[in-house]
Formats: structure tokens, C-alpha cells, sequence
């Protein structure tokens, strides 16, 4: 039945989306942008309604009086504010609920998402509530009525028991305190809207709060416009409870449960309206469930950069990789656009639901989906489109001048560029090589910025692996390679806090490169490197590290194998390389970490970091996995 209703109303936003796109564009489709231009509207309230404050009256005897003030002795500012002050409350229930249904529509509302969906239904209740509120502080015929249909239908309630009739019965009854006190919940409620709207974006990584600049002026010039056409005045004259009100203008968008106190039994409409709350907040985890066997965790690694992050169970491609400071293109976030599109590389995902002229479906063949509709089923590997003006990055061509082998599996790997051409990088960065069919391997720099004559790469043989078999088997001096770079942002931050390296195997080379720097730049912090590898033959440069704490008094190195030979002698450190640290700092807040090595090594050793003090903002990893179609090392 949920599946059947998503589709019906699925259609008709497909249809009303499609006409809005032949109007407005992909980019200014206001319903690619209906919780942006509620924000908007809000704002538009808040302005509004200070202005009319400055002015108001709260005492019952002249709040009737300075409304009437503001609207026609200052029409032309007090007036047109007072209606806009009203349809915005309008249109933003009216956006508001239409947000929702989408969501409902696309199947945006579970997993990840439910967060956003339970504040998005506490948020529209309380924006009622509040519209409800500001009814009464015109002290007209209308606001009569709602002060009585409210007191009216909370009499129904058990505990109140029809004590709150009797406050309105005869005007005397209504005195400036009870009048202060609805004009202090019109100041409070308004808080408390903001603080959900804080909390509803919470789980939205990079949310925007504001539309585009021509839907927020379009929707400000259509209230402007309907106060003019259209201006709000009170209705009927001062509230009086002698006289039961008649005539009045009612608003549907703000009003239909108080009309429905004198048609309902007023205690069956609290079961309805509490009962609609419940089923509203029951959504997330109604039926039908998501189809597919996909993991709670997964894996994404994003092409060109191949940065890899973690996503969670139902997240889109798109928060997974925008919550973890990749710069993907986006624009709508709705599946409308078709900005976001991409190419799975590798891996299972769920396309998602989205709007058909954003991707067809021949595209949807190719294997292309939309970041911002498609969530990961396995661990991914996806290819975005980079614009050239957002590219930190140009293509250059090296040639090979020196191949050494440092040890069994590990070759040292010297390029050097055209002439007096260098790259300019920052210590921990990396690039990527760009093989004869436009793969790439990415490999970090090893040698530090100042001394940028030739790039130095540290490669370990992958088994299997095409390019590092190649390195070692048939690869020579004099021979032309391609890469992009520099890429990524692994480098050391500005502080005086005490660095611990933590690399393992070839995640040496990014942390020769920071700490020659930070030689260089005369960082006096104190710096620890726990190179953590199997057996003494993986040690491939002991001798570098330990020449610099022999010659660095602030810099200290701690060799871990894991598992040595008979015949290597080893008097050191073994085990673990993080149960070394955890040995050696029993509090490690004040520290930063900076981890390189298998994403493996690095999303084991983290949580028992962090067990033991280790802060979130002060860990930082440059993270490899290994791809299974190109078995080649990819930094995070």
C-alpha cells in the first residue's frame, strides 16, 4: 500500500517537475529547492515580525489600535511587511509540506535519513503552532475565534476540563497579562523553530540554508507582489466576546484543525491529530523495507583523487562524500539536474529514484547514476567529473632517471620533468600516474618540497599488480611517464602540539617527506615515527630515521615488527605497531596522529587511539587500498 502511494505521488512530482523545468530551468526548479526556500520564508518571518514588534502593542486594551496603525498609517512599510509577516507563514507550511511529501515520494525519509524526516515533522508541528499563536495578537474577530476553538478544543482534554472556556467568556476576563503572555510564546516559539532547523540540517553534510539568489529574490518579489494585490487587514473590527464572530476570512493553510473543533468531537480530534503524529514519526520504519544485501558500512573511493571514505547504510554517494571533505559537483540534491552525475567504476550501488530527464535510462546502462540518488551496496569505486576551475591539479610528463631497488619488494623510483619544470607541492600530497588507458596509480611524494628537482616515489610490488610488476620487471631509465598532481590535503597543521607518525610498509614515504620538512622549517615539536612492518627486511631505510634522531633531539623513531624472523636478531619492539603507542603514551590528548599505511592498519588503530585520549580533530590519516580490478595502491 506505502509502495502504491509512493508511486502515485511519485508521478505527479515527475509530471509538475518537468513543467516547472521547461519554466525555470534544472538549477531554479523550485521544487528542486523546497527546503531551502522554507528557510528562506523563515527568515523573511523573522525580519517581518520584528519590524512589526517595534510597533505592536501587548496590552489588550490598544493592541487592536497599533495593528491598525501599522497596517494603514505606515502601509507602505507596516502594511506591506504585516502581509507578507502572513504569507510567508503560508507558503512556508505550504513548501514545508510539500518537502516532506517529496521525500516520501523518492524514498528519501529512511536509514540515514529518518533524523531528518522525525525534526522535519516536529518542525512543521511547531511552525503551526506558532502561525496558530500569532492569529491571536491581532486582537480581531478572527483572532477571537481561534483564542475560543483553541481554548475550546484543549477543554476536551482531561485536565483541563473546561477551565479555559471560562477565561474568554466575558471580555473583563481577558486581561493585558494573558495578552503579554501570547506575545512572549510569539518571541519563544520562533527560538525554538530555529533551534530545530539547526538540528534538522545536522545530518546533511555541507546543507544549505538559502536557495539560489533568483528563486530567494523570486519568492521575495511574489510576497511583495501578493501584499500589494492582495494586502491583509484585520477582520471584523475589535475582538468582542459579546458578539459571536461572523464573516470571517478563514486560512486554510494555517487554520483546519480549529475548524474542525465545531464538526468533530474535539476529544476524537486529539486521537486523529496525535494519532497522524505518531504515524508521521513511524514512517522511517514502515513497510517496505529496502531491497538488497547491502552492508552497514561501506566503502567509496572517489576518482580522480581517490580519496576513500567510509558510508553509512543508506547514505547517498553524496553525503558520504561531502561529509568527509570531498568537493564533489552538486546543485539540487534532488535527483533533478543531473550535476552530480557519475560512473561506477567498480562495485554495486542502488541508483535510487530521481527524476528521468537527469539521467536517462541508456546512461543508467553505461553504468552512471546520480551522487545524490545513489547509495553504495559494497564497497564502490566511483568517477566524478572534476571542472577544470576546481581542479587543484595539472597533467605533466616525467621522465625515469634512476630505478633502485631498496629492498625485495620495494623500488625507489626517481622522475624528473622537462628542463627547469618542477611541481609545487605540499609535504604529504601525492600524485597520480596515468597509465596508457587513462587508469591511474597514485603514489606519494617522498621527497619533501624544498628539494623538488626530481620526484621521488617509494613502490612496493603488488602481486598480481600491473603497474608495480612493470616497475620492477620491464620498466627503465629514460622511460616517459604521465601523472596529475598534487593531490590531496595529508600535511602537517599549524600548531605546537607533539607529532606521532604511525606508518606502516611503503607509508613511510609521505612521512619522509613531512618530517625532512619540518627539519627544514626548524619545527622544534616534538616528533615520534612508529614504523610498524612485518620483519626487519621490510625496514627498507632504518638507517634514515635513525640518522635523524641522531642529529634531531626532538625527533624519536620506534621500529615494530609484527611478526620477525629467527634470523633477524630483533632485540626491538614487536606486535602491534598501535599497542607501541599505547604502551608508550597512556594519554594521548595534546597530540596529533598522522596515519599512513592499508586502510586496514588505519581504521584498526584509530578507535583504540581514541580509546586513550586521542581527539577527532587531531587525527589524520593518509589512508591505501587496494583496488581488486587494478590491484594498485590508491592514498587516501
Amino acid at each position: 500500500m506505502v509502495k502504491l502511494l509512493q508511486q502515485i505521488v511519485r508521478w505527479f512530482f515527475i509530471r509538475i517537475e518537468n513543467l516547472f523545468n521547461l519554466a525555470f530551468g534544472e538549477k531554479l526548479n523550485p521544487f528542486y529547492h523546497l527546503g531551502t526556500i522554507s528557510f528562506w520564508q523563515f527568515w523573511l518571518l523573522v525580519g517581518s515580525g520584528l519590524y512589526l514588534y517595534i510597533f505592536a502593542d501587548t496590552g489588550i486594551d490598544h493592541a487592536f489600535e497599533s495593528v491598525e496603525r501599522i497596517t494603514h498609517d505606515q502601509w507602505w512599510a507596516g502594511g506591506i511587511l504585516r502581509s507578507i509577516h502572513r504569507y510567508a507563514t503560508d507558503g512556508m507550511i505550504l513548501t514545508m509540506l510539500l518537502h516532506m511529501l517529496r521525500h516520501f515520494a523518492y524514498d528519501r525519509y529512511r536509514g540515514f535519513r529518518s533524523f531528518s524526516w522525525l525534526t522535519g515533522v516536529a518542525l512543521l508541528w511547531m511552525v503551526y503552532v506558532a502561525g496558530i499563536n500569532g492569529f491571536m495578537l491581532v486582537w480581531d474577530k478572527l483572532a477571537q475565534f481561534v483564542v475560543i476553538a483553541t481554548a475550546e478544543w484543549f477543554d476536551a482534554l482531561p485536565m483541563f476540563g473546561g477551565t479555559l472556556i471560562r477565561n474568554f467568556i466575558y471580555l473583563e476576563n481577558v486581561g493585558s497579562r494573558l495578552f503579554t503572555l501570547l506575545a512572549f510564546m510569539h518571541i519563544g516559539l520562533p527560538l525554538i523553530v530555529v533551534i530545530i532547523m539547526w538540528v534538522h540540517v545536522q545530518r546533511v553534510p555541507r546543507a544549505h540554508i538559502n536557495p539560489p539568489r533568483p528563486v530567494a529574490i523570486a519568492v521575495t518579489l511574489m510576497f511583495v507582489a501578493l501584499a500589494l494585490i492582495k494586502p491583509i487587514f484585520s477582520q471584523g473590527g475589535q475582538a468582542d466576546m459579546a458578539i459571536v464572530p461572523t464573516n470571517i476570512e478563514f486560512d486554510w493553510f494555517q487554520l483546519p484543525v480549529l475548524a474542525l473543533v465545531y464538526v468533530y468531537d474535539p476529544l476524537h480530534l486529539w486521537f486523529g491529530v496525535l494519532g497522524l503524529t505518531g504515524l508521521l514519526f513511524l514512517v522511517p520504519w514502515l513497510p517496505p523495507k529496502r531491497r538488497g544485501t547491502a552492508q552497514l558500512t561501506t566503502r567509496i573511493t572517489f576518482r580522480p583523487d581517490h580519496k576513500s571514505v567510509t558510508a553509512r547504510f543508506g547514505e547517498t554517494l553524496l553525503d558520504a562524500g561531502l561529509r568527509q571533505d570531498i568537493k564533489l559537483p552538486y546543485e539540487c540534491r534532488n535527483g533533478g539536474c543531473g550535476v552530480c552525475k557519475c560512473t561506477v567504476v567498480q562495485g554495486q550501488v542502488d541508483p535510487g529514484l530521481y527524476q528521468p530527464s537527469a539521467l536517462s535510462a541508456e546512461e543508467l546502462a553505461q553504468g552512471k547514476v546520480l551522487l545524490c540518488a545513489a547509495s553504495a551496496l559494497d564497497d564502490v569505486e566511483i568517477e566524478y567529473a572534476v571542472s577544470s576551475a576546481e581542479k587543484p591539479f595539472r597533467e605533466y610528463s616525467a621522465r625515469v632517471v634512476k630505478l633502485e631497488k631498496l629492498t625485495y619488494d620495494v623500488m625507489l623510483v626517481l622522475l624528473k620533468l622537462p628542463g627547469e619544470q618542477q611541481v609545487s607541492f605540499k609535504a604529504g600530497q601525492y600524485i597520480n600516474i596515468i597509465l596508457e588507458d587513462g587508469q591511474r596509480r597514485a603514489f606519494s611524494f617522498a621527497n619533501p618540497p624544498h628539494d623538488s628537482e626530481v620526484i621521488e616515489l617509494q613502490i612496493r610490488l603488488v602481486e598480481g599488480g600491473r603497474f608495480t610488476t612493470h616497475v620492477f620487471e620491464t620498466m627503465k631509465v629514460g622511460d616517459e611517464i604521465r601523472f596529475e598532481g598534487p593531490l590531496g590535503d595529508f600535511a602537517l597543521r599549524e600548531s605546537e602540539r607533539p607529532i606521532v607518525f604511525v606508518a606502516g610498509a611503503t607509508g613511510f614515504a609521505p612521512v619522509k617527506s613531512m618530517v625532512e620538512d619540518a627539519f627544514e622549517r626548524g619545527l622544534k615539536r616534538p616528533i615520534y615515527l612508529y614504523w610498524g612492518v612485518k620483519q626487519l627486511r621490510d625496514l627498507y631505510l632504518p638507517e634514515l630515521p635513525q640518522r635523524w634522531a641522531s642529529e634531531h633531539a626532538n625527533f624519536h623513531f620506534i621500529p615494530v615488527l609484527s611478526e620477525p624472523a629467527l634470523n633477524d636478531n630483533w632485540h626491538g619492539r614487536t606486535g602491534l605497531v598501535h599497542e607501541a603507542i599505547l604502551a608508550d603514551f597512556p594519554e594521548l590528548k595534546g597530540h596529533e596522529i598522522y596515519a599512513c599505511g592499508s586502510v586496514k592498519m588505519v581504521e584498526s588503530i584509530f578507535p583504540f587511539l581514541k580509546k586513550q585520549g586521542a581527539e577527532d580533530s587531531a587525527c589524520f590519516s593518509d589512508a591505501f587500498s587496494v583496488s581488486a580490478r587494478s590491484m594498485a595502491f590508491q592514498p587516501k
